[in-house]
């Protein structure tokens, strides 16, 4: 199989076709310009259902106070701290994103919080983790993984940094199967949430893309096979809110 074939995203950054570099430099841009109004967006956006999503997801994974985490794509910090309130000050959680402002966003936050130790925020791609191989026993992507320019690499990645029996957890937006409901999100999507980053980040076409983005994304089919191809065995996964959302579970064979 050929790169293009494996990661047809690799190719579309929203509805525009670039290259995957120009591809990876304009999300960073994206995230870049919308950092300080992220978390306020995702209330906006989703009339703040993205804390249930997001508290649906801890509820799926269960977290021991014992276990070592790391969340991908988390800068803000919002699974983080999640997985920090159900388990211990002395859990180890590690956030990784490529997005420095994002990352301050989420320092600050946690400093906010008095989440001073047992907190790692370490800049790094998805696709090329700074980790050892078998070093944590749950990994996290929340609303990242479609963002990514190669999915298949950040799928192995997330393998090669689990250790035997791990857990790889990811929250997506996903696809409505209903016609009559999909045509009413994609008249809310498109029209809608790019307005109100313009009116709230002053950010219209950063939005706009961010919509665009979940029409690339695999379907949940698809995206199991890929994590097959990764190496993740016992593979599931949930659709939430009319199918709005996923939860995407597989263990490290």
């Amino acid at each position: 199989m050929t790169d293009k074939n494996t990661n047809p995203e690799r190719e579309w950054f929203g509805e525009e076709k670039v290259t995957p570099t120009e591809k990876t430099r304009k999300v960073l841009g994206v995230f870049d310009n919308v950092a300080s109004k992220y978390d306020v967006m995702n209330d906006l956006m989703s009339a703040g259902v993205h804390r249930l999503w997001k508290d649906r997801l801890i509820r799926r994974i269960r977290p021991k106070r014992n276990q070592e985490f790391l969340d991908v794509a988390g800068g803000t910090g919002d699974i983080a701290f999640r997985i920090r309130k159900a388990t211990s000050a002395t859990t180890n959680i590690t956030v990784c994103d490529i997005n420095s402002s994002m990352l301050e966003v989420g320092r600050d936050r946690a400093i906010d919080r008095g989440y001073l130790h047992n907190f790692d925020f370490i800049t790094g791609n998805a696709e090329d983790l700074p980790f050892e191989d078998n070093s944590f026993d749950v990994y996290t992507i929340a609303f990242g993984l479609r963002n990514v320019t190669h999915i298949d690499k950040a799928l192995a990645e997330a393998c090669r940094v689990l250790k035997p029996g791990g857990r790889f957890f990811c929250l997506e937006f996903s696809h409505i199967d209903d016609p009559a409901m999909s045509k009413l999100y994609d008249l809310y999507s498109y029209n809608v949430i790019p307005k109100i980053g313009k009116i709230v980040a002053g950010d219209e076409g950063s939005y706009k893309y961010l919509v665009e983005s979940i029409r690339k994304f695999p379907k949940p089919a698809a995206l199991e096979k890929r994590m097959h191809e990764a190496g993740f065995g016992k593979t599931h996964s949930l659709p939430m809110s009319l199918g709005i959302v996923c939860i995407h579970e597989g263990w490290k064979t």
